[in-house]
């Protein structure tokens, strides 16, 4: 189903097959009228994603066809071998984790996963980690930094989840747990933010050398929902949070939250997931490659001094600017 921007982009594609099934049917050439078509449907939907408003692409992030992380594990990797369970409480499957080989090296892939459908959402808890989802992810670091293994983690979550057995199993400090473990690791950490990153749930497995996003993809402290349901007491008022929160891609990169913006196909990721798996896994290649280079403890001080160095600002003026 479209996107409520995307029904003119939709219409003027279902009057692109029909003309070419009228062609064929009747033996009709309608070969010029069909390539206006085209070039018509790739302006409108060019100038439709180059206009995107922030509340937009919140919508786009969370688009029905998108690919999970497991999409990106199965399209960049081989041999994936899945890991289960935090060896204190059980497993949690909004989590994915395991070893898997890019190219010729072995990772560790860390994957936060939405379902695909309803069944599948409710069982991943819409990609939701329990306090276990987070002990499995250090168990993972642990492993990791053992055996030497650099760390990928897919980030795509609305959040880590705030149910009352969370809390009573200490969702808030396992959250910190992870933070201060990943921020260790003494190997090379990539993040990419594939969707949704939603506040400590995403920061938890985000604390990389490199983080990177997805153009369409959103990273922020609160979702607009909840942000203006607290300041105006109307979660309606979502569209008008979103511009606030500034948690586009492109805030991100220019606030330098993240390091880079991987760009999606014209149309988004959920029209073409295949094309957008491809472009993510180049990322990761790229960004390994410039890691390698670092020892464990040039690892940690950089990785240290990029989180360190988010949200300093100066008084100059009358405005504040970036220190």
């Amino acid at each position: 189903m479209p996107l409520p921007f995307e029904k003119p982009i939709e219409d003027l594609e279902v009057k692109i097959s029909e003309m070419r099934s009228f062609s064929q049917e009747q033996n009709v050439d309608l070969g010029e009228e069909i390539k206006a078509l085209e070039r018509r449907l790739e302006t409108l939907t060019k100038n439709t994603f180059d206009g995107l408003t922030r509340w937009q692409r919140v919508q786009v992030a969370r688009a029905s066809g998108r690919p999970t992380g497991l999409d990106y594990v199965q399209g960049i990797f081989t041999d994936f071998q899945e890991l289960h369970g935090d060896r204190t409480l059980g497993d949690d499957p909004a989590l994915v984790a395991g070893l898997a080989k890019l190219d010729d090296t072995t990772v560790m892939i860390l994957a936060q996963q939405k379902g695909r459908d309803t069944k599948e959402n409710i069982f991943r808890n819409f990609g939701m980690m329990h306090p276990s989802g987070y002990r499995k992810a250090m168990r993972m670091f642990d492993l990791a930094d053992k055996f030497r293994l650099p760390v990928v983690t897919l980030i795509d979550t609305p959040g880590a989840y705030p149910g009352i057995a969370a809390e009573e199993q200490g969702q808030a400090w396992v959250i910190a747990e992870a933070i201060q473990r990943m921020s260790r690791l003494q190997v090379p950490a990539i993040s990419v933010v594939i969707g949704e990153g939603g506040s400590g749930g995403a920061l938890a497995i985000g604390v990389a050398n490199r983080v990177l996003i997805l153009e369409n993809a959103i990273y922020s402290v609160i979702s607009p929902e909840s942000c203006a349901a607290i300041l105006w007491h109307d979660a309606g008022e979502a569209e008008k949070a979103a511009e606030a929160l500034k948690l586009t891609a492109r805030d991100l990169h220019k606030l330098e939250i993240v390091d880079r913006v991987i760009d999606e196909p014209l149309g988004g990721a959920h029209k073409h997931p295949q094309e957008t798996i491809e472009r993510v896994g180049k990322a990761i290649r790229d960004e390994l490659m410039t890691l390698y280079a670092l020892s464990p403890d040039e690892l940690i001080r950089q990785r240290e001094a990029r989180f360190r160095a988010l949200g300093r600002f100066e008084f100059v003026g009358q405005g504040l600017e970036k220190g």
